[in-house]
Protein backbone atom coordinates (compact mmCIF):
# COMPACT_ATOMS: atom_id res chain seq x y z
CA UNK A 1 0.00 0.00 0.00
CA UNK A 2 1.47 3.28 -1.34
CA UNK A 3 2.32 6.03 1.75
CA UNK A 4 -0.16 8.65 1.43
CA UNK A 5 1.04 12.06 -0.26
CA UNK A 6 1.14 14.98 1.82
CA UNK A 7 2.07 18.55 1.84
CA UNK A 8 1.85 19.79 4.99
CA UNK A 9 4.54 21.25 7.19
CA UNK A 10 6.35 18.32 8.96
CA UNK A 11 7.26 19.44 12.61
CA UNK A 12 10.65 18.79 12.25
CA UNK A 13 10.29 21.67 9.62
CA UNK A 14 8.18 23.65 12.00
CA UNK A 15 10.72 23.99 14.69
CA UNK A 16 13.57 24.94 12.32
CA UNK A 17 11.82 26.95 10.77
CA UNK A 18 9.58 28.35 13.23
CA UNK A 19 12.77 29.20 15.20
CA UNK A 20 14.15 31.10 12.06
CA UNK A 21 10.89 33.08 12.21
CA UNK A 22 11.30 34.32 16.14
CA UNK A 23 15.46 35.22 15.21
CA UNK A 24 13.87 37.38 12.71
CA UNK A 25 11.24 38.98 15.07
CA UNK A 26 14.38 39.23 17.56
CA UNK A 27 16.30 40.86 15.22
CA UNK A 28 14.00 42.93 13.71
CA UNK A 29 12.95 44.63 17.17
CA UNK A 30 17.16 45.28 18.01
CA UNK A 31 16.64 46.86 14.60
CA UNK A 32 13.89 48.46 14.23
CA UNK A 33 14.83 52.04 14.63
CA UNK A 34 17.62 52.02 11.59
CA UNK A 35 14.48 51.83 9.43
CA UNK A 36 12.83 54.45 7.55
CA UNK A 37 9.55 55.01 9.89
CA UNK A 38 6.81 55.51 7.15
CA UNK A 39 7.21 53.63 4.10
CA UNK A 40 8.51 55.39 0.88
CA UNK A 41 7.06 52.55 -1.49
CA UNK A 42 4.79 54.15 -4.64
CA UNK A 43 1.28 53.15 -4.82
CA UNK A 44 1.42 49.60 -6.97
CA UNK A 45 5.08 48.94 -6.08
CA UNK A 46 4.20 46.23 -4.21
CA UNK A 47 2.12 44.01 -6.48
CA UNK A 48 4.45 44.90 -9.13
CA UNK A 49 7.45 43.17 -7.50
CA UNK A 50 4.93 39.85 -6.68
CA UNK A 51 4.14 37.25 -9.17
CA UNK A 52 1.11 37.80 -11.85
CA UNK A 53 0.13 34.06 -11.01
CA UNK A 54 0.10 31.49 -8.00
CA UNK A 55 2.51 29.19 -7.71
CA UNK A 56 1.55 25.79 -9.49
CA UNK A 57 4.17 24.03 -6.70
CA UNK A 58 5.00 24.88 -3.14
CA UNK A 59 7.80 26.43 -2.96
CA UNK A 60 10.93 26.22 0.05
CA UNK A 61 9.97 28.15 3.31
CA UNK A 62 13.67 29.85 3.08
CA UNK A 63 12.77 31.75 -0.51
CA UNK A 64 9.32 33.08 1.26
CA UNK A 65 10.84 34.29 4.17
CA UNK A 66 13.35 35.93 1.89
CA UNK A 67 10.51 37.45 -0.41
CA UNK A 68 9.14 38.79 2.59
CA UNK A 69 12.42 40.46 3.57
CA UNK A 70 12.97 41.91 0.10
CA UNK A 71 9.24 42.43 -1.05
CA UNK A 72 7.02 43.00 2.15
CA UNK A 73 9.71 45.02 4.42
CA UNK A 74 9.93 48.09 2.53
CA UNK A 75 6.00 48.37 2.08
CA UNK A 76 6.24 48.38 5.77
CA UNK A 77 5.05 51.35 7.62
CA UNK A 78 6.59 50.97 11.39
CA UNK A 79 4.44 51.03 13.80
CA UNK A 80 6.78 49.33 16.83
CA UNK A 81 10.00 51.97 15.70
CA UNK A 82 10.57 54.15 18.69
CA UNK A 83 10.33 56.97 16.38
CA UNK A 84 6.54 56.19 15.92
CA UNK A 85 4.71 59.30 17.03
CA UNK A 86 1.70 59.07 14.71
CA UNK A 87 -2.12 58.19 14.84
CA UNK A 88 -1.80 56.34 18.19
CA UNK A 89 0.12 53.87 19.05
CA UNK A 90 -0.78 50.05 18.48
CA UNK A 91 2.22 48.51 20.42
CA UNK A 92 3.17 45.01 21.03
CA UNK A 93 5.63 43.12 23.64
CA UNK A 94 7.49 39.52 24.05
CA UNK A 95 5.01 38.23 25.94
CA UNK A 96 2.27 39.10 23.84
CA UNK A 97 3.63 37.79 20.47
CA UNK A 98 4.78 34.42 22.59
CA UNK A 99 0.65 34.45 23.87
CA UNK A 100 -0.60 35.08 20.22
CA UNK A 101 1.59 32.77 18.56
CA UNK A 102 0.46 29.86 21.02
CA UNK A 103 -3.11 30.82 20.00
CA UNK A 104 -2.79 30.52 16.52
CA UNK A 105 -1.03 26.75 17.08
CA UNK A 106 -3.89 25.75 19.28
CA UNK A 107 -6.17 27.19 16.17
CA UNK A 108 -9.33 27.57 18.72
CA UNK A 109 -12.72 28.21 17.55
CA UNK A 110 -13.95 29.96 21.00
CA UNK A 111 -17.64 30.68 20.06
CA UNK A 112 -19.33 29.10 22.90
CA UNK A 113 -17.97 27.60 26.10
CA UNK A 114 -18.24 24.09 25.00
CA UNK A 115 -15.82 24.73 21.57
CA UNK A 116 -12.91 25.65 24.14
CA UNK A 117 -14.25 25.67 27.91
CA UNK A 118 -10.44 27.85 28.75
CA UNK A 119 -11.13 30.17 25.50
CA UNK A 120 -14.34 31.91 27.49
CA UNK A 121 -13.20 31.08 31.01
CA UNK A 122 -9.78 32.87 30.95
CA UNK A 123 -11.45 35.52 29.29
CA UNK A 124 -13.65 36.17 31.97
CA UNK A 125 -11.41 35.91 34.38
CA UNK A 126 -9.07 38.00 33.00
CA UNK A 127 -11.35 40.67 32.19
CA UNK A 128 -12.34 41.17 36.06
CA UNK A 129 -8.77 41.36 36.58
CA UNK A 130 -8.71 44.17 34.59
CA UNK A 131 -11.88 45.90 35.99
CA UNK A 132 -9.78 44.79 39.04
CA UNK A 133 -6.46 46.73 37.79
CA UNK A 134 -9.16 49.65 36.62
CA UNK A 135 -10.89 49.98 39.64
CA UNK A 136 -13.58 50.12 37.37
CA UNK A 137 -17.51 49.80 38.75
CA UNK A 138 -18.90 46.89 40.22
CA UNK A 139 -21.58 46.72 38.17
CA UNK A 140 -18.64 45.88 35.08
CA UNK A 141 -17.63 42.82 37.32
CA UNK A 142 -18.34 39.26 36.07
CA UNK A 143 -20.04 38.54 39.36
CA UNK A 144 -22.35 41.02 39.38
CA UNK A 145 -25.03 42.31 36.74
CA UNK A 146 -22.69 42.97 33.78
CA UNK A 147 -19.29 41.62 32.72
CA UNK A 148 -16.58 41.85 29.93
CA UNK A 149 -16.02 40.41 26.90
CA UNK A 150 -12.96 40.95 24.58
CA UNK A 151 -13.82 42.59 21.04
CA UNK A 152 -12.12 43.28 18.33
CA UNK A 153 -11.71 46.90 18.31
CA UNK A 154 -13.33 49.86 19.56
CA UNK A 155 -15.55 50.04 16.34
CA UNK A 156 -17.37 46.88 17.22
CA UNK A 157 -17.44 47.75 20.48
CA UNK A 158 -19.62 51.18 19.87
CA UNK A 159 -21.56 49.09 17.20
CA UNK A 160 -22.52 46.61 19.99
CA UNK A 161 -23.19 49.88 22.05
CA UNK A 162 -25.40 51.13 19.53
CA UNK A 163 -27.78 48.04 18.98
CA UNK A 164 -28.19 47.14 22.65
CA UNK A 165 -29.39 51.08 23.19
CA UNK A 166 -31.78 50.84 20.02
CA UNK A 167 -32.93 47.26 21.40
CA UNK A 168 -33.78 48.70 24.95
CA UNK A 169 -35.29 51.85 23.47
CA UNK A 170 -37.88 49.93 21.51
CA UNK A 171 -38.26 47.39 24.26
CA UNK A 172 -36.47 45.18 21.85
CA UNK A 173 -38.91 45.23 19.16
CA UNK A 174 -36.81 46.59 16.55
CA UNK A 175 -34.43 43.46 15.92
CA UNK A 176 -38.09 41.73 14.89
CA UNK A 177 -39.72 44.44 12.79
CA UNK A 178 -37.22 46.66 11.95
CA UNK A 179 -36.66 50.58 13.24
CA UNK A 180 -40.11 51.87 13.37
CA UNK A 181 -39.03 55.15 15.27
CA UNK A 182 -36.46 57.98 14.27
CA UNK A 183 -34.03 57.32 16.96
CA UNK A 184 -31.11 60.16 17.54
CA UNK A 185 -27.64 59.14 19.14
CA UNK A 186 -25.37 61.97 20.40
CA UNK A 187 -21.54 62.26 20.65
CA UNK A 188 -19.24 65.15 21.01
CA UNK A 189 -17.82 66.84 17.07
CA UNK A 190 -13.88 65.55 18.61
CA UNK A 191 -15.99 61.56 18.82
CA UNK A 192 -14.46 59.57 16.38
CA UNK A 193 -15.37 58.35 13.24
CA UNK A 194 -16.52 54.99 14.37
CA UNK A 195 -19.45 56.75 16.07
CA UNK A 196 -20.45 57.58 13.39
CA UNK A 197 -20.18 54.71 11.10
CA UNK A 198 -22.10 52.27 14.09
CA UNK A 199 -24.73 54.41 14.04
CA UNK A 200 -25.04 54.27 10.43
CA UNK A 201 -24.83 50.33 10.30
CA UNK A 202 -27.20 50.01 13.37
CA UNK A 203 -29.98 51.72 11.06
CA UNK A 204 -30.66 54.88 13.07
CA UNK A 205 -28.99 56.82 10.12
CA UNK A 206 -25.90 59.44 10.03
CA UNK A 207 -28.52 62.33 9.78
CA UNK A 208 -29.85 61.51 13.35
CA UNK A 209 -26.34 61.53 14.76
CA UNK A 210 -26.07 64.88 16.90
CA UNK A 211 -22.36 66.26 17.28
CA UNK A 212 -22.32 68.04 19.91
CA UNK A 213 -19.83 71.20 20.14
CA UNK A 214 -16.53 71.25 22.77
CA UNK A 215 -15.59 73.51 25.49
CA UNK A 216 -12.15 75.33 25.22
CA UNK A 217 -10.58 71.93 26.32
CA UNK A 218 -12.17 70.51 23.09
CA UNK A 219 -14.13 68.48 25.82
CA UNK A 220 -18.30 67.72 25.08
CA UNK A 221 -20.49 70.44 26.51
CA UNK A 222 -22.87 68.38 28.94
CA UNK A 223 -25.08 71.54 28.82
CA UNK A 224 -25.61 71.64 25.36
CA UNK A 225 -26.05 67.71 25.13
CA UNK A 226 -29.33 68.13 27.74
CA UNK A 227 -30.80 71.24 25.19
CA UNK A 228 -30.25 69.08 22.22
CA UNK A 229 -31.64 65.94 23.52
CA UNK A 230 -34.48 68.35 25.14
CA UNK A 231 -35.16 69.87 21.05
CA UNK A 232 -34.96 66.66 19.48
CA UNK A 233 -37.78 64.82 22.12
CA UNK A 234 -39.91 68.01 21.40
CA UNK A 235 -39.78 67.42 17.58
CA UNK A 236 -41.30 63.95 18.23
CA UNK A 237 -37.75 61.98 17.89
CA UNK A 238 -36.71 59.42 20.42
CA UNK A 239 -32.67 59.86 22.25
CA UNK A 240 -31.68 56.51 22.51
CA UNK A 241 -27.52 56.97 22.74
CA UNK A 242 -24.89 58.79 23.85
CA UNK A 243 -20.64 58.46 23.39
CA UNK A 244 -18.56 60.33 25.72
CA UNK A 245 -14.63 60.00 25.09
CA UNK A 246 -11.98 59.43 27.71
CA UNK A 247 -9.24 60.93 25.25
CA UNK A 248 -10.58 61.84 21.73
CA UNK A 249 -8.03 60.92 18.90
CA UNK A 250 -7.60 64.51 17.77
CA UNK A 251 -6.36 66.31 21.14
CA UNK A 252 -6.60 63.14 23.98
CA UNK A 253 -9.63 65.55 25.61
CA UNK A 254 -11.85 63.96 28.29
CA UNK A 255 -15.54 64.36 28.46
CA UNK A 256 -16.68 65.02 31.77
CA UNK A 257 -18.04 61.67 32.38
CA UNK A 258 -19.80 62.75 35.59
CA UNK A 259 -21.91 65.61 33.91
CA UNK A 260 -23.14 64.19 30.63
CA UNK A 261 -23.87 60.81 33.00
CA UNK A 262 -26.28 62.68 34.83
CA UNK A 263 -27.67 63.67 31.60
CA UNK A 264 -28.53 60.43 30.56
CA UNK A 265 -29.40 59.01 33.85
CA UNK A 266 -32.13 61.95 33.84
CA UNK A 267 -33.21 61.04 29.92
CA UNK A 268 -32.87 57.36 30.24
CA UNK A 269 -30.46 57.01 27.66
CA UNK A 270 -27.85 54.71 27.16
CA UNK A 271 -24.25 56.13 28.20
CA UNK A 272 -21.11 54.30 26.10
CA UNK A 273 -17.91 55.33 27.60
CA UNK A 274 -14.62 55.28 24.50
CA UNK A 275 -11.51 55.15 26.17
CA UNK A 276 -9.68 52.97 23.54
CA UNK A 277 -6.45 54.51 24.16
CA UNK A 278 -6.36 57.21 27.28
CA UNK A 279 -7.79 54.32 29.32
CA UNK A 280 -5.14 52.55 29.79
CA UNK A 281 -3.77 55.48 31.82
CA UNK A 282 -6.17 54.45 34.38
CA UNK A 283 -4.22 51.03 35.85
CA UNK A 284 -1.90 53.94 37.90
CA UNK A 285 -3.83 55.33 40.95
CA UNK A 286 -2.82 59.17 39.92
CA UNK A 287 -4.78 59.01 36.61
CA UNK A 288 -7.89 57.27 37.37
CA UNK A 289 -9.43 60.97 37.47
CA UNK A 290 -10.14 60.07 33.89
CA UNK A 291 -12.75 57.68 34.30
CA UNK A 292 -14.65 59.85 37.26
CA UNK A 293 -18.75 59.40 36.52
CA UNK A 294 -17.97 55.71 35.00
CA UNK A 295 -20.57 54.78 37.92
CA UNK A 296 -23.22 56.61 35.23
CA UNK A 297 -22.37 54.24 32.30
CA UNK A 298 -23.94 51.30 30.59
CA UNK A 299 -20.85 50.31 28.64
CA UNK A 300 -17.22 50.94 29.24
CA UNK A 301 -14.12 50.12 26.27
CA UNK A 302 -10.32 50.80 26.06
CA UNK A 303 -7.96 48.74 23.84
CA UNK A 304 -4.98 46.82 25.67
CA UNK A 305 -3.70 46.65 21.46
CA UNK A 306 -2.76 50.64 22.10
CA UNK A 307 -1.12 51.08 25.22
CA UNK A 308 -0.81 48.14 26.91
CA UNK A 309 2.08 46.25 24.96
CA UNK A 310 -0.46 43.69 23.56
CA UNK A 311 -0.80 43.63 20.03
CA UNK A 312 -3.86 43.97 17.75
CA UNK A 313 -6.63 42.90 17.87
CA UNK A 314 -7.92 43.11 21.59
CA UNK A 315 -10.69 45.73 22.72
CA UNK A 316 -12.15 45.07 26.26
CA UNK A 317 -15.34 46.03 26.20
CA UNK A 318 -17.82 46.22 29.13
CA UNK A 319 -21.37 46.07 30.12
CA UNK A 320 -23.43 47.22 32.90
CA UNK A 321 -26.81 44.59 32.31
CA UNK A 322 -25.19 41.32 30.14
CA UNK A 323 -29.10 40.24 30.24
CA UNK A 324 -29.77 43.44 27.81
CA UNK A 325 -26.64 42.80 25.50
CA UNK A 326 -27.82 38.75 25.10
CA UNK A 327 -30.79 39.62 24.36
CA UNK A 328 -30.31 41.97 21.43
CA UNK A 329 -27.31 39.24 20.38
CA UNK A 330 -28.46 36.00 20.85
CA UNK A 331 -29.50 33.20 18.28
CA UNK A 332 -29.49 30.01 18.83
CA UNK A 333 -29.49 27.31 16.06
CA UNK A 334 -29.72 23.98 16.36
CA UNK A 335 -26.35 23.27 15.51
CA UNK A 336 -25.22 25.14 18.87
CA UNK A 337 -27.18 23.50 21.61
CA UNK A 338 -25.84 21.91 23.99
CA UNK A 339 -26.63 21.00 27.71
CA UNK A 340 -24.21 23.71 28.96
CA UNK A 341 -25.80 26.16 27.27
CA UNK A 342 -29.39 24.92 27.64
CA UNK A 343 -28.16 24.59 31.67
CA UNK A 344 -27.48 28.62 31.75
CA UNK A 345 -24.39 27.76 33.51
CA UNK A 346 -22.31 29.18 31.19
CA UNK A 347 -20.73 31.92 29.50
CA UNK A 348 -21.35 31.78 25.53
CA UNK A 349 -19.75 34.99 24.36
CA UNK A 350 -20.93 34.59 20.71
CA UNK A 351 -24.07 36.30 21.99
CA UNK A 352 -21.88 39.45 23.29
CA UNK A 353 -21.13 40.65 20.00
CA UNK A 354 -22.21 40.50 16.18
CA UNK A 355 -19.55 37.88 15.28
CA UNK A 356 -19.60 34.23 15.83
CA UNK A 357 -16.32 32.87 15.36
CA UNK A 358 -13.63 34.33 18.21
CA UNK A 359 -10.09 33.49 18.46
CA UNK A 360 -8.31 32.78 21.87
CA UNK A 361 -7.40 36.61 22.43
CA UNK A 362 -7.29 36.41 25.62
CA UNK A 363 -4.54 34.30 26.03
CA UNK A 364 -1.86 37.36 25.03
CA UNK A 365 -3.44 39.39 27.52
CA UNK A 366 -2.42 37.03 30.40
CA UNK A 367 0.37 36.62 29.09
CA UNK A 368 1.13 40.73 29.15
CA UNK A 369 -0.43 40.75 32.38
CA UNK A 370 1.70 38.20 33.75
CA UNK A 371 5.23 39.19 32.46
CA UNK A 372 4.59 42.82 33.16
CA UNK A 373 2.69 42.75 36.18
CA UNK A 374 0.66 45.81 37.54
CA UNK A 375 3.92 47.46 39.00
CA UNK A 376 5.19 46.90 35.07
CA UNK A 377 2.70 47.95 33.10
CA UNK A 378 2.10 51.29 35.48
CA UNK A 379 6.11 51.97 34.85
CA UNK A 380 5.98 52.20 31.21
CA UNK A 381 3.02 54.10 31.16
CA UNK A 382 4.32 56.22 33.60
CA UNK A 383 7.38 56.92 31.84
CA UNK A 384 5.50 57.37 28.38
CA UNK A 385 3.33 60.79 30.30
CA UNK A 386 6.57 61.53 31.81
CA UNK A 387 8.29 62.09 28.23
CA UNK A 388 4.88 63.87 26.67
CA UNK A 389 4.71 66.19 29.75
CA UNK A 390 8.23 66.93 29.23
CA UNK A 391 7.96 67.65 25.31
CA UNK A 392 5.27 69.67 26.26
CA UNK A 393 7.48 71.88 28.57
CA UNK A 394 10.19 72.52 25.27
CA UNK A 395 7.28 73.08 23.16
CA UNK A 396 5.36 75.72 25.78
CA UNK A 397 9.04 77.10 26.32
CA UNK A 398 9.58 77.72 22.36
CA UNK A 399 9.55 81.36 20.98
CA UNK A 400 8.85 79.33 17.82
CA UNK A 401 6.25 77.06 18.63
CA UNK A 402 2.65 76.53 21.00
CA UNK A 403 0.54 74.07 22.53
CA UNK A 404 -2.39 73.80 20.56
CA UNK A 405 -4.22 72.30 23.43
CA UNK A 406 -3.65 70.91 27.23
CA UNK A 407 -2.11 67.52 27.20
CA UNK A 408 -2.87 65.40 30.02
CA UNK A 409 -1.34 62.00 29.40
CA UNK A 410 0.86 61.16 26.36
CA UNK A 411 -0.12 62.98 23.22
CA UNK A 412 0.88 66.43 22.44
CA UNK A 413 -0.68 68.87 20.30
CA UNK A 414 1.73 71.48 19.05
CA UNK A 415 2.25 73.73 15.96
CA UNK A 416 4.78 76.35 14.88
CA UNK A 417 3.73 80.23 14.83
CA UNK A 418 4.28 80.71 11.46
CA UNK A 419 0.99 79.54 10.51
CA UNK A 420 -0.55 76.68 8.60
CA UNK A 421 1.67 76.46 5.31
CA UNK A 422 4.42 76.01 7.33
CA UNK A 423 3.27 73.43 9.52
CA UNK A 424 2.18 71.12 6.61
CA UNK A 425 5.38 71.60 5.33
CA UNK A 426 6.91 71.09 8.45
CA UNK A 427 4.90 67.63 8.49
CA UNK A 428 5.83 66.63 5.12
CA UNK A 429 9.79 67.29 5.50
CA UNK A 430 9.49 65.85 9.16
CA UNK A 431 7.89 62.64 7.66
CA UNK A 432 10.01 62.59 4.42
CA UNK A 433 13.15 62.28 6.54
CA UNK A 434 12.13 58.94 7.54
CA UNK A 435 13.69 59.63 11.23
CA UNK A 436 9.78 59.58 12.85
CA UNK A 437 6.47 59.88 11.67
CA UNK A 438 3.95 62.09 12.73
CA UNK A 439 0.38 62.83 12.09
CA UNK A 440 -1.92 65.93 11.94
CA UNK A 441 -5.25 67.55 13.13
CA UNK A 442 -6.84 70.65 13.11
CA UNK A 443 -7.98 72.31 15.50
CA UNK A 444 -10.18 75.45 16.03
CA UNK A 445 -9.95 74.96 12.21
CA UNK A 446 -5.97 75.20 12.30
CA UNK A 447 -3.63 72.95 11.47
CA UNK A 448 -2.27 71.34 14.18
CA UNK A 449 0.93 68.82 14.63
CA UNK A 450 0.21 65.60 17.16
CA UNK A 451 2.58 63.97 18.77
CA UNK A 452 1.95 60.41 20.45
CA UNK A 453 4.93 58.96 22.87
CA UNK A 454 3.58 55.46 23.69
CA UNK A 455 5.51 53.28 21.98
CA UNK A 456 7.18 49.98 23.87
CA UNK A 457 10.56 51.08 23.18
CA UNK A 458 10.28 54.73 23.33
CA UNK A 459 12.43 56.00 25.69
CA UNK A 460 14.03 59.81 26.48
CA UNK A 461 16.99 59.59 23.67
CA UNK A 462 14.08 59.02 20.89
CA UNK A 463 12.16 62.49 22.23
CA UNK A 464 15.26 64.45 22.48
CA UNK A 465 16.42 63.71 19.34
CA UNK A 466 12.85 64.12 18.06
CA UNK A 467 12.40 67.64 19.25
CA UNK A 468 15.75 68.25 18.31
CA UNK A 469 15.04 67.30 14.71
CA UNK A 470 11.60 68.81 14.35
CA UNK A 471 13.59 72.63 15.49
CA UNK A 472 16.09 72.24 13.23
CA UNK A 473 13.74 71.46 10.35
CA UNK A 474 10.91 74.64 11.23
CA UNK A 475 14.54 77.20 11.00
CA UNK A 476 15.50 75.39 7.74
CA UNK A 477 12.14 76.23 6.26
CA UNK A 478 11.45 79.22 7.94
CA UNK A 479 14.63 80.70 6.32
CA UNK A 480 13.03 79.90 3.00
CA UNK A 481 9.71 82.32 3.83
Amino acid sequence: MEDQISYHMTPDEFRRQGKAVIDWIADYYETVEQYSVLSTVKPGEIRAALPPHPPAQGEPFEEILADFQKIIIPGITHWQSPNFYAFFPANTSGPSILGDLLSSGLGVQGMIWLTSPACTELETHVLDWLAEMLELPEKFHSHSSGGGVIQDTASTAALTAVLAARERITDYSSNETGLQHRLTAYASTQAHSSIEKAVKMAGLGSQNLRLIPVDERFAMRADLLARQIDKDRQAGLIPCFVCATVGTTSSNALDPLEQIGRVCQQEGLWFHVDAAMAGTAALCPEFRYIQSGLDYADSYAFNPHKWMFTNFDCDCFYVADRAGLIRTFSILPEYLRNQATEAGTVIDYRDWHVQLGRRFRSLKLWFVIRHYGIEGLRHHIRSHVDLAQEFAGWVDQSPDFELAAPAPLNLVCFRHLAGDDLNQQLLDRLNQSGQLYLTHTRLNDRMTLRMCIAQSQTIKRHVEEAWNLIQKTACDLAETI
